[in-house]
């Protein structure tokens, strides 16, 4: 099958979701997922047979080891675009971002994974790329180098140096270790510009938090 972009008409009007704390899945940002829980199994083996889609979503206490835990009210789906089936079961696939949802209900399960309907209306800017320009994108890097500095984070500097503005936001958003909550705030951003500005301010507290604790070792 080959992959596309969806159209606003082509969201549907349900979506299977797949809750876990911590992880991040944006518009237009890839996200690796190891599957190996049976009814999560059976959710993309549904998926790859219908539309390739599956929604993230955030667990609201962060106990996503429980069966079926209280879960934010935003998500972001994603289309499978890429897929392999190991000799053990497990499957990798690669979820490529599409578009914000709001939960309207819950509905039963199905294989044993969870299903709601989802209002796709006030994200339908996610299927359009925005344009838009970090501020100070020098002090940003210098800020970020810092960031990934304190947490031990590698990074091709080159790469994230001409990487275009949204890919590259998105890119640090998703793979930065902020807690849930923070990460949910970046998801929830309505804009581009608004996600920028709650993405620096998370990283210059990390570093003000880091620059505050060295300090106090002194």
């Amino acid at each position: 099958m080959s992959v596309f972009d969806p159209t606003f008409e082509d969201l549907g009007t349900t979506i299977s979701i797949f809750p876990l704390t911590g992880v991040l899945l944006l518009p237009r940002g890839c996200l690796p997922l190891n599957i190996f829980e049976p009814r999560y199994l059976n959710m993309a083996s549904d998926a790859l047979k219908t539309d390739r889609m599956i929604g993230m979503i955030q667990p609201t206490d962060g106990a996503d080891t429980a069966e079926n835990p209280k879960i934010y009210s935003t998500g972001c789906a994603g289309r499978i675009v890429s897929f392999e089936e190991h000799d053990d079961g497990r499957y990798l696939i690669m979820l490529k971002g599409t578009a914000r949802f709001d939960i309207v209900e819950e509905l039963e399960t199905e294989r044993g994974y969870r299903r709601v309907v989802p209002n796709w209306e006030p994200y339908a800017p996610d299927l359009e790329e925005p344009s838009g320009a970090i501020p100070d994108r020098g002090k940003f890097l210098s800020s970020l180098r810092q960031y990934f500095d304190i947490n031990s984070m590698d990074a091709n500097w080159d790469a994230i140096e001409g990487a275009p503005c949204e890919r590259l936001v998105n890119s640090i958003a998703m793979i930065c270790p902020f807690e849930p909550s923070e990460k949910q705030a970046l998801l929830e951003a309505p804009t581009l510009e608004n996600r920028i500005e709650i993405l620096a301010a998370l990283i210059n507290m990390a570093i003000m938090s880091n620059n505050g604790a060295s300090n106090d070792k002194q």
